[in-house]
Formats: structure tokens, C-alpha cells, sequence
């Protein structure tokens, strides 16, 4: 098992493993991210199967004791399986998650207290950089789901949004929503309902620069755009759904 890394805006890295066995022949990326500041912040820890190869990705950067902060886009096995192997080689690493999440499994399923993170309340990382969180309750999925905005370079960590199976560059500009759209007619993951277009229009006001997926590529170009793109299509989604 290998993790690549690449560098997708500034301090902020892609650290991607690649999986054939999963939806072949395309197979599918499970990808985290490493945002660097004097408190440095992992978004998705991996599964635990690949943690010791994801550990091994960190290290190329920093040493993976000096992780602050550890966040995630929902409570599933792939955004935190191994947050506790994390925090057990990281002393000052310390989850951080929205209220939901935190009262329904984090409390108990973390080794360390978690840290509430209310809507849009900011975690100032240092050097310049902070994150925002976002509620975003079931989009794509999950009723605790959040992402975080990284305010400097203007990359959203979008979590399970623009799911797409393959391998392809770590950083595109070409287009992220029809592969969404392949992806979803696939493997049916979202939950949809009648919120979903609103809530992610509120994401494109952001007008992100940089789309981090946690499968597929990381995206540069007009994020507003695609976000917009994308609601467009849950909506058409639901109105089917209701017809």
C-alpha cells in the first residue's frame, strides 16, 4: 500500500492511497489532508488498515508528534478509523468535530476528549492559517457531516462531496461534477433531501479557489461553479425521487 503526496495550495497537502480493488476496473482514492501551521491539522485519519502507510506519508513532512488537531468529515470508518492510532503517537493531537458528532459517538469512540466545534467557529492554526466549520448535516451523508474551509488559501475539504472512482491527477481543473454524477448513479451514497441544493449553494458563496475530495481529485479553478453544479443535480435528483 503506498500514499502519495502532493502539495495542492499552499501548506496544505494531499496525502492519497490508492485502492484497484475498490470499484475495478477504476478502482477509488481514500485521500487526507495535511494543512501545516504551528498547530498542523489532518483532515480524515484513513482507515486503520492504512495507517501505518498514511503515517509514513506524514512523516515525509513533519513528524507525526507534532499533530494538533485531527478532523473529519463524518463519523465512518474511512474519515476516522484511526484517529486513536493518531492520537497515540501524536500527545498534543486532539479531535475536532461538530457538536452532533461529538455527543453521538465521539465522546465515547475517541481515547481523548474531543473538542465541540460549533457552526462556522474557527481553529486558528498559526502561520496565517485557520479553518472554518461548517455544519452540513447529511450532505453528502450522515447526520453529523461538517467540512472545513481553510480561509487563506481558500480550500474547502469537502469531505465525501464529488465522490468519483479512478485515479487520476492529484490536482485538476477539469471537470469534478459529471464524475460525481457517475459515481452517485453508482453507488447511491447520499442521503438525499429537500435541504441538500440550499445547503451547498451556502458552500459556493464561499467561492473557493481549491475543492479538496477525500475521493477523487483535488480541484482548482471556480469551485463556486462546480459546488453550484453539483446542487443543481441533487435537486433534480429529489424532484425525480418525488415525482
Amino acid at each position: 500500500m503506498e500514499t502519495r503526496i502532493n502539495e495542492i495550495a499552499d501548506g496544505i497537502y494531499r496525502l492519497s492511497t490508492f485502492v484497484p480493488d475498490i470499484a475495478p476496473p477504476a478502482g477509488f482514492t481514500f485521500n487526507q489532508f495535511l494543512i501545516l501551521g504551528e498547530e498542523p491539522l489532518l483532515f480524515h485519519t484513513g482507515l486503520r488498515t492504512m495507517f501505518q502507510s498514511a503515517r509514513s506519508a506524514v512523516s515525509r513532512i513533519i513528524a507525526p508528534a507534532e499533530l494538533r488537531w485531527i478532523a473529519f468529515g463524518h463519523y465512518e470508518a474511512d474519515e476516522c478509523g484511526a484517529m486513536n492510532e493518531w492520537q497515540a503517537i501524536a500527545p498534543r493531537a486532539q479531535v475536532a468535530h461538530g457538536r452532533t458528532g461529538c455527543y453521538v459517538s465521539l465522546n465515547d469512540m475517541s481515547d481523548r476528549p474531543p473538542r465541540v466545534l460549533e457552526h462556522e467557529e474557527v481553529i486558528g492554526l498559526g502561520k496565517g492559517k485557520s479553518v472554518r466549520y461548517l455544519d452540513t448535516p447529511h450532505i453528502p451523508h450522515g447526520w453529523d457531516a461538517g467540512v472545513l474551509y481553510e480561509e487563506r488559501s481558500g480550500t474547502l475539504l469537502c469531505g465525501d462531496l464529488f465522490t468519483q472512482i479512478g485515479d487520476g491527477a492529484p490536482l485538476t481543473e477539469s471537470d469534478i461534477v459529471g464524475p460525481a454524477i457517475a459515481a452517485e448513479d453508482m453507488f447511491r451514497f447520499s442521503s438525499l433531501n429537500p435541504g441538500m441544493g440550499k445547503t451547498i449553494r451556502r458552500l459556493a458563496e464561499l467561492a473557493p479557489k481549491t475543492l479538496a475530495l477525500m475521493h477523487g481529485p483535488s480541484f482548482t479553478g471556480d469551485g463556486a461553479q462546480a459546488l453550484t453544479a453539483l446542487a443543481d443535480d441533487y435537486d433534480r435528483r429529489i424532484r425525480l425521487a418525488l415525482s
